[in-house]
């Protein structure tokens, strides 16, 4: 086998030789760290609670619906932590092969996942990060020229092969503090994005899922709101086909105040913003990625409307969108497995996107889903059925009013996380590959590198 690798080199050589500059030390990359493939789990293993099973499902979209769990323990260099370094070696090469930093709870690691541990004395396990992530091209085309069923693999034969340059530590520290510090402020965007989004969803379970304003009123305990907030809202409860609701408000069919797929004008072969179901959000309303693309068939969506996955998976993983990435005259499109929703006046277009991430609307939507195993989907006319609480106008306008901030706040983080990824993107290649010296960056940004 390392025969006939060895005969295929020079036919691959850009992918086993990268290009690094002529002063740094060249070795393989292999024995830079220690490399530790997960455990190949059975049914048998998985359990209804306990750690988590971390596939490449999760280190991209985070635990879900669809996560195995086990209460078993394992050897603990399979257990994973918050921080941990990860490749995954199997897969799709342009979407699955990849570098990863955990960010998730302990759990244990599945097969075609390395958790990588950088040998400290030669290099920085922050820059051992930045130059996988230099290398994903190569390993990509490595996985490609490998792929047969639809999956490209890089094998440790390939790792062995691979053949590196390291920088001192001090220029190590450099470029990976450049590069680390635009991620920083990316993971920072993101956390304070999730706890924006948790805000306006918590609120939306208050008032119209819990009721908890009018619980508080009709038991004489004080609402923790303010006078004309609280006068709002009735004092006791009635009657209805949900059980008890507000009085004064109503049960409605979820068309009476939502529309479905509501009809949008693309004609065939304009050019516009398509974002695909890889893309789609599981966490959060804002797609990592929005491209350009010719309309050929699929649901089409404007600002303000939510899109919700109705195929298995997806739907199950919580793939959910708020399109918040298009202009005021544009029309989008994506996969025809999508369910547009657009709430009806007084409602905020906000509000369906709280309703779309809610327990109550998944767990029904989940429910109604037809058709053979694997291929699964909601029919859209089944959401028909779905039905909701009705708040008068003047709460749903001021419930309108207290989110739409928060929602504006993280447009803007994403809009910034995008720029600074685009940034970090243009510079991890020309920092490792020479291209740019540290210095060239420091006189270029302002920003100094102590």
């Amino acid at each position: 086998m390392a025969g006939k690798l060895t005969a295929t080199l020079p036919d691959l050589g850009w992918l086993y030789r990268p290009t690094f500059p002529g002063s740094w030390r060249r070795s393989k990359l292999y024995p830079l760290a220690r490399w530790t493939n997960g455990m190949a789990f059975r049914n048998i293993n998985f359990s209804p609670a306990g750690r988590p099973v971390i596939k490449i499902a999760e280190i991209k979209n985070g635990i879900s619906g669809q996560t195995q769990f086990t209460d078993a323990d394992y050897d603990s260099v399979y257990l994973m932590r918050e921080g941990d370094m990860l490749f995954s070696w199997s897969g799709q090469p342009e979407s699955s092969i990849d570098a990863f930093w955990w960010r998730g709870p302990e759990g244990w690691l599945n097969q075609h996942v390395f958790k990588v541990d950088p040998d400290l004395s030669q290099c920085r396990s922050d820059f051992f990060f930045y130059l996988l992530k230099y290398l994903k091209p190569h390993f990509i085309g490595i996985a490609r020229n490998k792929q047969t069923t639809g999956l490209g693999h890089v094998t440790r034969k390939d790792l062995e092969e691979i053949e590196v340059g390291v920088p001192d530590k001090a220029l190590q520290r450099a470029i990976a503090h450049i590069l680390g510090t635009l991620d920083d402020k990316i993971e920072l965007n993101r956390r304070m994005n999730e706890t924006l989004e948790a805000i306006a969803r918590a609120l939306f379970k208050s008032w119209f899922v819990d009721l908890d304003p009018v619980r508080a009123k009709a038991e004489g305990r004080d609402l923790g709101l303010p006078k004309h907030i609280a006068d709002l809202f009735p004092d006791s409860f009635e009657d209805s086909e949900l059980g008890e609701i507000p009085k004064g408000w109503e049960v409605v069919p979820l068309p009476e105040v939502i529309e479905i797929n509501p009809v949008r004008r693309l004609r065939k072969g304009d050019i516009a913003p398509y974002l695909d179901m890889a893309n789609m959000p599981t966490r959060g309303h804002s797609p990592d990625a929005v491209t350009e693309r010719a309309f050929g068939s699929g649901m089409r969506f404007i600002s303000g409307d939510t899109l919700v996955a109705r195929i298995t998976p997806c739907l199950e993983n919580g793939k959910t969108a708020y399109v918040d990435f298009l202009k005021d005259d544009q029309v989008g499109w994506g996969s025809t497995e999508y369910v547009v929703l657009r709430p009806k006046p007084p409602l905020p277009t906000e509000y369906a996107y709280c309703l779309a991430r809610s327990n109550e609307f998944r767990d029904f939507a989940i429910q109604s889903m037809t058709g053979s195993s694997g291929r699964q989907r909601v029919p859209p006319e089944a959401l028909s059925h779905f039905l909701v609480v009705s708040p008068p106008k003047e709460i749903a306008e001021l419930f309108g009013q207290l989110i739409m901030p928060l929602f504006s706040r993280v447009y803007a983080a994403t809009r910034e996380s995008r720029t600074l990824a685009a940034l970090r993107d243009t510079l991890l290649p020309k920092l490792i590959s020479g291209v740019l010296r540290v210095k060239d960056v420091e006189r270029l940004t302002g920003v100094i590198i102590t």
